[in-house]
């Protein structure tokens, strides 16, 4: 009920000035297009000071949906706020015919903090949209992104006060301008202030660093003495800020746990080494302090008891959720029908395989794996290339009863779904993990 019920909340929110406008007027006598600028301004403004309530991390919010999905809503709604504000002056311009305020230098100092407004929306929407290809590092993109943020909310505050003639004048619409910046700028102190210094104050320690295969892994974590692990389904996923003696920078990434809640006391994440940051891995040590802020995410089999049967399909570190869940299922004796596709580059790749070879001897899960490399070695026997309609078909004895829990990279991802669609897989049996977030 209750992920119904918030988007529609949403929307009245977004909608809600429009209908104080409405319902207490004034009316004026600007034509359409002019009215229409003023209310794309509106719900523009409501729609960027929604983003920091969406990106708060808040697990009120997060749970009915998931952070992957949270976060893919909070950039489409970006795109949608930016795209209202950047037609703002345009539409007021062409429905009052006048066009000084697009093309005139001179202009009061209210109206250049509007333009440098939409200056600093359109670079964010650019940087946001573009950051892989722009070559623009995640740390630097995400501080940008928090500083031009705050600063275009409290600078569309000032402008729109400003310059509003009656709309703003209107006494219920100045409580909802006012209290809408006072809860987003408290979400934004919250999320980057208050929850960082809470975590300082309780890091976790790093008891152990295994190297799983060559360039993967796993670090261990144990909470304070004086605090209980945190609670987490198996699947889920944390952030952390690894404290370490060498010269790293202490930077705020999201790992999948890959232990299962069954173990006591600890809590462990394999990584793969993929990037700056994460080829530093290899270097934490042993009591190393880490903050952790967890957990997050909704791709866990215990949060659909009604899965029996599994088809887990995996490419690469995307093993991690996965093997989460089978060692949970492991630990509970269960005796669920389980399926795993491992999509790798060569047998060196292959992380877990024997815990996961042991699994298959154990029969709890009743587990089957099917690995497939797209550059094997000599005298590999098992499947080869990439998981295509061949192999899924050659595996998977009936599409209809099965869940499938899928956790890979895009293009194999959106490869995947192209095939189960093509079987006829529907998208209730289908449980994704968009690790980018």
């Amino acid at each position: 009920m209750t992920a119904i019920i918030y988007p529609v909340i949403y929307i009245l929110i977004v909608l809600s000035p429009l209908a104080l406008i409405f319902i207490n007027g004034p009316f004026t006598d600007h034509g359409y297009l002019y009215e229409m600028g003023k209310a794309f301004a509106l719900m523009g403004f409501v729609i960027v000071g929604m983003q920091f309530i969406l990106s708060s991390r808040r697990k009120w919010i997060e749970r009915p949906y998931g952070l992957d999905m949270i976060f893919s809503f909070h950039k489409a709604m970006a795109v949608l706020g930016g795209i209202l504000i950047l037609l703002h002056p345009v539409l007021l311009s062409l429905g009052s015919g006048n066009f000084k305020l697009l093309t005139s230098l001179s202009l009061p100092w209210y109206i250049w903090l509007g333009k440098f407004g939409l200056f600093l929306i359109l670079i964010q929407i650019i940087i946001s949209l573009f950051r892989i290809k722009l070559k623009f590092g995640f740390e630097k993109w995400r501080l940008s992104h928090n500083i031009i943020g705050g600063i275009f909310l409290v600078g569309a505050f000032a402008h729109s006060i400003i310059t509003s003639h009656a709309d703003l004048k209107l006494g219920s619409l100045q409580i909802l301008w006012t209290g809408l910046l006072v809860v987003a700028l408290s979400f934004y102190v919250h999320h980057k202030f208050m929850i960082p210094a809470k975590l300082q104050k309780q890091r976790y320690t790093i008891t152990d660093v295994r190297q799983e295969v060559h360039n993967v892994w796993t670090l261990e974590m144990s909470p304070p003495e004086d605090h209980n692990r945190y609670h987490y389904y198996p699947g889920q996923f944390h952030f952390i800020k690894l404290h370490r003696e060498v010269a790293v920078p202490d930077e705020e990434h999201h790992f999948t746990v890959s232990s299962s809640p069954t173990q006591p006391g600890v809590v462990t994440s394999s990584i793969k080494e993929s990037g700056d940051y994460t080829s530093t891995i290899r270097h934490t040590k042993k009591g190393d302090t880490v903050s952790v802020e967890a957990p997050f995410g909704r791709f866990s089999h215990v949060l659909h008891p009604e899965d029996k049967k599994f088809v887990f399909i995996a490419g690469g570190i995307g093993i991690t959720p996965i093997m989460s869940m089978l060692r949970y299922m492991r630990d509970n004796k269960s005796k669920f029908d389980a399926l795993l596709i491992y999509a790798n580059h060569s047998e060196e790749d292959i992380v877990f395989r024997k815990e996961l070879d042991d699994m298959v001897a154990e029969g709890s899960p009743k587990l089957n794996i099917v690995h497939v490399l797209d550059h094997p070695g000599e005298g590999w026997e098992g499947e080869t290339g990439f998981v295509d309609q061949t192999k899924l078909t050659k595996h998977i004895d009936n599409f209809k009863d099965k869940a499938f829990y899928i956790c890979c990279p895009p293009a194999m991802r959106k490869m995947v779904l192209k095939l189960l669609k093509k079987q006829g897989v529907s998208t209730s049996q289908i449980r994704v993990e968009i690790f980018s977030l």
